[in-house]
């Protein structure tokens, strides 16, 4: 039963994820296509940054659920930000050090899908009805 009460969120940011790839994708084939081959890399480099961080959050978001969890949903809730965070800063900063890499696309790209993670979630309002 508790894990079903979970189910709903998972799914959700599920679908949220694959949505981000795929315009992650599609930008950065864009990029490769129109621009060259080292702008489509750094445009998946700079968005697959985002969905990485934001895939730990989600399983650490959705790692409890229920009544008597509550103080491990909270845990686990600011536990996956405090780690999206970290691997976010950690990433951008290998990148920076080992990848060479175009900035503008590795930004855009970033951006594109931090503004997914903001507006997408109003697709997913009364879609059950």
């Amino acid at each position: 039963m508790v894990a079903a009460l979970a189910r709903p969120g998972r799914e959700l940011a599920k679908q949220l994820l694959m949505i981000q790839l795929g315009a992650v994708t599609l930008v950065a084939a864009g990029m490769a296509a129109t621009v060259n081959v080292e702008w489509g890399l750094s445009a998946l480099i700079g968005g697959s940054i985002f969905v990485i961080a934001n895939a730990v959050f989600a399983l650490c978001a959705f790692a409890f659920s229920g009544a008597r969890a509550a103080k491990k949903v909270a845990a686990s809730f600011f536990t996956g930000e405090a780690l999206k965070i970290l691997i976010t800063v950690v990433l951008f900063s290998l990148v920076y050090m080992y990848i060479q890499v175009e900035l503008v696309p590795l930004k855009l790209t970033y951006l594109l899908a931090l503004g997914i993670n903001i507006c997408a979630p109003v697709l997913f309002i009364n879609n059950n009805k």
